[in-house]
């Protein structure tokens, strides 16, 4: 191939195109490109860049997220999958760095065999449990579970690893029991943080600042409700609502009200209709919001314990009562006062974490 030709065709190239203008050494040296003319097109002020070993960006501008990406796999080696923050950035993740600031993209490859080391900005881990391909726009990665149970480690809070689980959880990625799975079979020793916002996948929480109304729940010692249950009329079986928590002895219902969910006008539609359908029901609905979590807790606390009080002088609807994790429904009206949930803790789901080693 002579270097005029190089220049006009490869870009073009069906395996460039497919590939965001990336192709490895071997490629190049298959399509007819000697390496003394690839070194020469990547020399300092080139047409061409060397952007990681043996892999090479047929452009000298900035490389995108999905070019430095594809970059990875393709160094990594060809059974190579983006996991951790790199896999969830591709979905879309709103709990993950959004893909250009990704600071590093980390790769599962096969534990077997001589391969890629990490470098530059990959990084490679080795693995004896490589999963499937779950391919997203193209791009080679890991299933959601086992992108998340990699992420973990790499964050420093709880309420950062709580977003990430009840993302995953809440968009339909996966299952909390496919979660738990995950993290226990990667036999990592946690933080206890980590501990802690498993429990809350555990017992239905979907979002860090349903975790926040948890906490201020068990720290002024009230009854722990049900989070996220669908709620469905007893003669019909039509779903109702599902509010972000539930007390089903007294029949009262708390939603925490957030401007990030709030901002179109889509989701203030469907945070309205939600409450007039539990209002229909003969639900009382306490509503507070993050500001109110975090500036006046021990007001909340009262306001919970007022309305609880309130509700358990009047009698309860009954409505069907599934839990988020559960397929299982009850039906629960005054009769169930004790309040007992489907773990038969008054309040409550099923709760602990898993052991991890």
């Amino acid at each position: 191939m002579n270097h005029t030709a190089t220049v006009r065709t490869l870009a073009r190239h069906p395996l460039a195109l497919t590939q965001d203008q990336l192709l490895t050494r071997e490629q190049l040296m298959e399509l007819g490109c000697a390496n003394s003319t690839t070194n020469h097109r990547c020399r300092r002020g080139g047409p061409w860049q060397r952007l990681l070993p043996r892999v090479h960006l047929l452009h000298s501008g900035t490389p995108s997220p999905r070019q430095r990406m594809r970059a990875a796999l393709l160094y990594a080696g060809e059974h190579a999958l983006l996991t951790g923050h790199a896999a969830l950035a591709a979905h879309g993740f709103r709990a993950a760095p959004r893909p250009e600031r990704l600071r590093w993209v980390d790769v599962l490859v096969p534990y077997e065999g001589a391969g890629a080391r990490g470098t530059s900005y990959v990084k490679v881990h080795r693995t004896r449990r490589l999963p499937e391909n779950h391919p997203m726009a193209g791009l080679r990665c890991a299933a959601v579970a086992r992108a998340v149970a990699d992420a973990v480690p790499g964050l420093a809070c709880e309420r950062d690893v709580t977003a990430l689980l009840a993302e995953a959880v809440q968009r339909g990625f996966c299952t909390p029991e496919e979660l738990l799975a995950e993290l226990a079979a990667s036999r990592r020793r946690y933080a206890l943080y980590v501990a802690r916002a498993t429990d809350h996948l555990t017992a239905g929480i979907h979002s860090p600042l349903e975790a926040d109304a948890r906490a201020l729940i068990r720290r002024y010692s009230l009854p722990e409700p049900l989070w996220n249950p669908n709620l469905h009329d007893p003669r019909t079986g039509v779903f109702l609502a599902r509010p972000d928590a539930y007390w089903p002895a007294e029949g009262l219902a708390l939603e925490v009200d957030s401007r990030e969910y709030h901002l179109d006008p889509a989701s203030w539609r469907r945070t309205l209709s939600q409450r007039n359908r539990l209002a229909a029901a003969g639900l009382p609905v306490l509503a507070v919001t993050a500001e109110d979590l975090r500036g006046r807790a021990e007001g909340v606390a009262g306001e919970i314990r007022t309305a609880l009080t309130a509700a358990r002088r009047h009698r309860a609807p009954a409505l069907v009562v599934n839990p988020s994790r559960r397929g299982g429904g009850s039906t629960v009206g005054p009769e169930g006062r004790g309040g007992r949930g489907p773990g038969g803790r008054a309040g409550s789901g099923p709760r602990g974490g898993t052991r991890r080693g």
